[in-house]
């Protein structure tokens, strides 16, 4: 399947399987996941992929069904409050080629009826990465300063994600980045309207965002020593 753009249908699956969020209803209607859903998303990621080699050749675009960059439509409930079984959204995740889950770092496609977004950055890294995150963030500030404050960064991201109410151990609470050195995520995000996501030119202007994210997404890499 060649991509051309993603069709209202989309949403329009996104929004009954919201309200019908059960297996009966799920296998019933499964083939139309598949078509309205499924392969219209891998062919977004296989389209995408030659624009993310010209954004950085260490990201991988995978159109693998299972493992792959789309995300599994199948929620994990083992262990979680909410029992439904699926996911109401497509979570499309360029991650890096080192990365071994969506704690790496990588670029992000939310597609859903209630908000889409682009995310690119770390979002929850382990611990050891988060230590090494902010310690760069103290030994080169000038470089941090311009990834975090670049204008094409700023112009389209906002630099998002939860953070400590205290400095954490061994960091002082006066340094200068001490804001940014609570930060336990480290993710720009780009608010997206349906229509974004419907138009003829979503793959360029995909490119064209996670590319404006190449200083913060350098400086994340650099400070987990992997290549960008």
């Amino acid at each position: 399947m060649e991509f051309l753009r993603f069709e209202p249908t989309i949403f329009q699956f996104l929004e009954e399987l919201t309200d019908n969020n059960n297996r009966p209803w799920f296998l019933e209607n499964k083939r139309r996941y598949e078509s309205q859903v499924l392969e219209p998303s891998l062919a977004f990621i296989r389209a995408f992929a030659p624009r993310l080699q010209k954004i950085s050749p260490f990201f991988v675009a995978s159109d693998r069904r299972v493992g792959g960059s789309l995300m599994r439509v199948y929620r994990d409930t083992r262990f979680a409050g909410n029992q439904q079984p699926y996911k109401t959204n497509v979570g499309i995740q360029f991650r890096h080629q080192f990365g071994r889950d969506v704690h790496a770092p990588g670029f992000y496609v939310h597609i859903a009826t209630d908000e889409c977004f682009l995310a690119a950055g770390v979002w929850r890294p382990e611990r050891d990465a988060l230590a090494l995150i902010r310690q760069a963030i103290v030994d080169e500030p000038d470089r941090w300063r311009r990834a975090k404050n670049d204008k094409r960064f700023r112009q389209h991201f906002d630099l998002v994600g939860d953070a400590l109410k205290r400095a954490p151990r061994d960091f002082p609470a006066d340094h200068p980045w001490i804001g940014d050195i609570k930060r336990t995520d480290f993710i720009g995000l780009a608010d997206l309207a349906e229509d974004d996501v419907l138009s003829d030119d979503f793959l360029d202007a995909v490119a064209a965002r996670f590319a404006a994210s190449r200083p913060l997404m350098r400086f994340l890499c650099r400070a987990l020593g992997v290549p960008f």
